[in-house]
Protein backbone atom coordinates (compact mmCIF):
# COMPACT_ATOMS: atom_id res chain seq x y z
CA UNK A 1 0.00 0.00 0.00
CA UNK A 2 1.50 3.32 -1.03
CA UNK A 3 0.96 6.42 0.99
CA UNK A 4 -0.34 9.42 -0.88
CA UNK A 5 1.41 12.74 -0.40
CA UNK A 6 -0.33 15.05 2.01
CA UNK A 7 -1.83 18.26 0.74
CA UNK A 8 -0.74 21.61 2.10
CA UNK A 9 -4.13 21.89 3.83
CA UNK A 10 -3.45 18.61 5.69
CA UNK A 11 -0.02 19.85 6.77
CA UNK A 12 -1.50 23.16 7.92
CA UNK A 13 -4.17 21.30 9.93
CA UNK A 14 -1.50 19.15 11.57
CA UNK A 15 0.47 22.27 12.48
CA UNK A 16 -2.60 23.82 14.10
CA UNK A 17 -3.18 20.65 16.12
CA UNK A 18 0.43 20.70 17.31
CA UNK A 19 1.43 17.50 15.51
CA UNK A 20 4.22 19.20 13.57
CA UNK A 21 6.78 21.38 15.31
CA UNK A 22 7.02 25.01 14.28
CA UNK A 23 10.78 24.57 14.29
CA UNK A 24 11.11 21.72 11.80
CA UNK A 25 14.21 23.18 10.15
CA UNK A 26 15.89 23.60 13.54
CA UNK A 27 15.14 19.99 14.45
CA UNK A 28 16.43 18.75 11.11
CA UNK A 29 19.65 20.76 11.55
CA UNK A 30 20.02 19.31 15.05
CA UNK A 31 19.59 15.80 13.63
CA UNK A 32 22.20 16.42 10.91
CA UNK A 33 24.62 17.63 13.54
CA UNK A 34 23.94 14.54 15.66
CA UNK A 35 24.58 12.27 12.69
CA UNK A 36 27.85 14.10 11.96
CA UNK A 37 28.96 13.47 15.56
CA UNK A 38 27.96 9.81 15.17
CA UNK A 39 30.17 9.54 12.08
CA UNK A 40 33.02 11.21 13.96
CA UNK A 41 32.63 8.81 16.89
CA UNK A 42 32.53 5.78 14.60
CA UNK A 43 35.58 7.03 12.69
CA UNK A 44 37.45 7.48 15.99
CA UNK A 45 36.53 3.94 17.08
CA UNK A 46 37.67 2.58 13.72
CA UNK A 47 40.91 4.55 13.86
CA UNK A 48 41.61 3.22 17.36
CA UNK A 49 41.02 -0.34 16.18
CA UNK A 50 43.34 0.14 13.19
CA UNK A 51 46.10 1.67 15.35
CA UNK A 52 45.93 -1.22 17.80
CA UNK A 53 45.83 -3.95 15.13
CA UNK A 54 48.59 -2.34 13.06
CA UNK A 55 50.81 -2.20 16.15
CA UNK A 56 50.14 -5.90 16.70
CA UNK A 57 51.09 -6.63 13.09
CA UNK A 58 54.33 -4.68 13.44
CA UNK A 59 55.16 -6.52 16.67
CA UNK A 60 54.51 -9.89 15.03
CA UNK A 61 56.67 -9.04 12.01
CA UNK A 62 59.45 -7.67 14.19
CA UNK A 63 59.65 -10.62 16.59
CA UNK A 64 62.07 -12.55 14.36
CA UNK A 65 64.95 -10.08 14.62
CA UNK A 66 64.04 -8.03 17.68
CA UNK A 67 65.93 -8.12 20.94
CA UNK A 68 64.03 -8.53 24.20
CA UNK A 69 61.98 -5.35 24.76
CA UNK A 70 62.76 -3.19 27.76
CA UNK A 71 59.10 -2.62 28.49
CA UNK A 72 56.04 -4.78 28.02
CA UNK A 73 53.77 -1.78 27.40
CA UNK A 74 52.82 -1.47 23.76
CA UNK A 75 52.03 2.14 23.04
CA UNK A 76 49.95 1.31 19.99
CA UNK A 77 47.67 -0.89 22.10
CA UNK A 78 47.21 1.80 24.74
CA UNK A 79 46.62 4.47 22.10
CA UNK A 80 44.24 2.27 20.11
CA UNK A 81 42.16 1.39 23.16
CA UNK A 82 42.10 5.04 24.26
CA UNK A 83 40.89 6.12 20.82
CA UNK A 84 38.20 3.44 20.82
CA UNK A 85 36.96 4.53 24.25
CA UNK A 86 37.07 8.17 23.14
CA UNK A 87 34.89 7.28 20.14
CA UNK A 88 32.31 5.65 22.40
CA UNK A 89 32.34 8.70 24.69
CA UNK A 90 31.85 10.97 21.67
CA UNK A 91 28.78 8.99 20.61
CA UNK A 92 27.24 9.10 24.09
CA UNK A 93 27.94 12.82 24.51
CA UNK A 94 26.52 13.47 21.04
CA UNK A 95 23.28 11.73 22.03
CA UNK A 96 23.00 13.71 25.27
CA UNK A 97 23.73 16.93 23.40
CA UNK A 98 21.15 16.07 20.70
CA UNK A 99 18.43 15.39 23.28
CA UNK A 100 19.24 18.56 25.22
CA UNK A 101 19.14 20.73 22.10
CA UNK A 102 15.92 19.05 20.95
CA UNK A 103 14.29 19.92 24.25
CA UNK A 104 15.64 23.49 24.11
CA UNK A 105 14.31 23.98 20.58
CA UNK A 106 10.84 22.80 21.63
CA UNK A 107 10.86 25.19 24.60
CA UNK A 108 12.18 27.97 22.32
CA UNK A 109 14.98 28.47 24.82
CA UNK A 110 18.01 27.44 22.77
CA UNK A 111 21.40 28.91 23.61
CA UNK A 112 24.43 27.26 21.98
CA UNK A 113 26.86 25.72 24.44
CA UNK A 114 30.57 26.04 23.90
CA UNK A 115 31.68 23.42 26.42
CA UNK A 116 31.26 20.50 23.98
CA UNK A 117 33.24 22.26 21.24
CA UNK A 118 36.01 23.26 23.65
CA UNK A 119 36.21 19.74 25.09
CA UNK A 120 36.39 18.18 21.63
CA UNK A 121 39.10 20.62 20.55
CA UNK A 122 41.18 19.78 23.62
CA UNK A 123 40.72 16.03 23.08
CA UNK A 124 41.60 16.25 19.38
CA UNK A 125 44.71 18.27 20.24
CA UNK A 126 45.74 15.70 22.85
CA UNK A 127 45.29 12.90 20.33
CA UNK A 128 47.50 14.75 17.85
CA UNK A 129 50.18 15.38 20.46
CA UNK A 130 50.04 11.76 21.64
CA UNK A 131 50.35 10.46 18.08
CA UNK A 132 53.29 12.79 17.39
CA UNK A 133 55.00 11.61 20.60
CA UNK A 134 54.35 7.98 19.64
CA UNK A 135 55.84 8.50 16.19
CA UNK A 136 58.90 10.23 17.66
CA UNK A 137 59.55 7.51 20.24
CA UNK A 138 59.05 4.56 17.88
CA UNK A 139 60.97 5.94 14.89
Amino acid sequence: MTQQPESSADVAAQKRKGLISKRVTDHLANERTFLAWMRTGLATITFGFVVERFGLLLRELGLKNAPVPLTTVHYSSVLGIALTILGVILIVVALVNFLHIRSSIDKEDFHPQVAFAVLLTILASLIGITLAFYLLTTA
